[in-house]
């Protein structure tokens, strides 16, 4: 057979070419395979106790039996699939229930009130063991600006019951503090917080973060703003004996100047350059950003135009870096005008009215959220929870069934397919597919088990891998 191409040749082609490729792999890695938690809950630092967390829970479970004391109700108010046909009277409602309670998990899901029943029961097991994911202790919008003397106080205690928190095990899975800005004038008041804080914390743990811990710098414009927190940080691991890197960060996309800068270019991937690996997320900040872009408030909403926008404009900018992307949150609060024990009928009618109008809109934004690739966001109150993950579940649950049949053909088709060197070329592709069950397990959407009938075994789908399970199945094949 006759070539053209000696490898001398190709070899001084494909040189630079393997560099520039490897180059472009190092920037853009692709989707992370940990977990990502499918809210932050921010809460005023001066409000932070150390079991704060798990009163979120039962504040939130209160809310929603109050409202939605059955499957049914919840069902009817957000419009889930199969509302319409779901009964309307107490006596059914209760018998309904009661049968699917009895009948297996195959039974139910042949039943049209299995995808209600479903998000609803696994609602209350996710408020009762994990209802907080990810809690920021906040000094900036949360606290406000105070006299320099109670925020150093603030901070002092706030670290204290963090440190309790780690002692008695009472943590959300992800925990962190957001700083004031490093704009001109609250720079210093950012970094004093962050000192006192982070060195209260490790005197009080000898030296010890909590997992999973991150620092919030909001409003964020310049690489230089995240350069300066970056070069704090190793001041203070090396005060600590800290490992260098320990401390991570995580930047807010809320003026328009993060999105085009002076000139005319989306200046997101310097910033995250700019953190020299620690930046692990960027969160979108709803009304920050809207009042930038002129906005009034009536109409300040996540799922206005210019969010959008600004949405995917950040997804094109950090796409396939592995940073993880967070919404904002919806302000209107799941919460009656009307407080106390003997309410009158049309008070209470008055509440409950006032209440479903908040579950629809949170249940809406986050949806919104989760349909632009968004699998993360914002709240500001406990009442707000179960609509988190009412829609995160509505999410996950509706759109199984696809995704199985999906990933189960993609891995038969990657079973018979080859390896170039050591990079399948659709190995992105299955890590997308596989990231959709590891968030929804992550989340309490669906169980490890639930998750076997894409054809991968419990040790594959724990590897978190796609490129590792083709490693896997190709050396077993040898």
């Amino acid at each position: 057979m006759k070539f053209s191409i000696n490898d001398q040749e190709k070899s001084a082609i494909f040189e630079p070419l393997q560099k520039a490729n490897q180059a472009f792999q190092k920037t853009y890695p692709g989707d992370k395979p940990e977990r990502q938690p499918v809210h932050t809950v921010y809460g005023g630092a001066n409000l932070f106790k150390s079991d704060t967390p798990l009163k979120m829970g039962e504040v939130a479970l209160r809310n929603l039996n109050t409202y939605a004391p059955d499957f049914v109700t919840l069902a009817k108010v957000l419009q889930l699939q199969g509302h319409e046909h779901l009964p309307h009277l107490e006596k059914e409602i209760t018998a309904l229930t009661e049968y699917m309670d009895s009948i297996s998990e195959a039974e139910r899901k042949k039943n049209s009130a299995w995808l209600s029943y479903s998000i609803y029961k696994k609602i209350i097991a996710k408020l009762k063991k994990e209802a907080v994911e990810d809690f920021r202790i906040d000094f900036e919008d949360g606290f406000g600006n105070r006299p320099d003397a109670e925020e150093d106080a603030t901070a002092e205690n706030a670290a204290k019951e963090l440190a309790l928190a780690m002692k008695n095990k009472t943590l959300s899975p992800f925990i962190g503090i957001r700083i004031k800005p490093f704009t001109e004038d609250l720079r210093n008041r950012g970094v004093r917080t962050l000192d006192i804080f982070l060195s209260t914390l490790l005197k009080e743990t000898d030296g010890k973060l909590p997992a999973n811990f991150i620092v919030m710098l909001p409003k964020v414009t310049i690489p230089e703003q995240v350069i300066a927190l970056v070069n704090f940080f190793k001041i203070i691991e090396k005060e600590n004996n800290l490992e260098s890197g320990a401390l991570k960060m995580e930047t807010m996309v809320e003026a328009t100047q993060i999105i085009m800068d002076d000139e005319g270019k989306n200046p997101l991937l310097k910033i995250i350059r700019a953190s020299e690996g620690r930046m692990l997320a960027a969160h979108f900040g709803t009304y920050d950003y809207t009042a930038s872009c002129g906005i009034t408030a009536k109409y300040q909403t996540m799922d206005h135009p210019v969010c959008d926008f600004a949405h995917h404009i950040t997804k094109v900018a950090l796409g396939g870096t592995g940073i993880f992307l967070s919404d904002g949150a919806t302000n209107i609060m799941p919460i009656g005008p009307h407080r106390g024990d003997n309410l009158t009928f049309e008070q209470q009618k008055e509440n409950r009215e006032s209440v479903y109008n908040a579950w629809q809109q949170g249940f809406k934004h986050t949806t919104h959220s989760l349909v632009n690739g968004f699998y993360q966001g914002w709240d500001l109150n406990p009442a707000q929870l179960p609509m988190r993950y009412a829609a995160t579940y509505n999410f996950f649950l509706s759109s199984y069934d696809d995704a199985v049949h999906r990933l189960k053909i993609f891995v038969d088709r990657a079973a018979i397919s080859t390896l170039t060197g050591d990079i399948f070329d659709d190995a992105a592709t299955g890590q997308g597919l596989l990231n959709f069950f590891l968030k929804a397990m992550n989340c309490g959407a669906i169980t490890e088990e639930e998750a076997l009938v894409t054809g991968l075994t419990l040790d594959e789908i724990r590897s978190r891998s796609f490129y590792k399970i083709l490693q896997g199945r190709r050396t077993a094949k040898k």
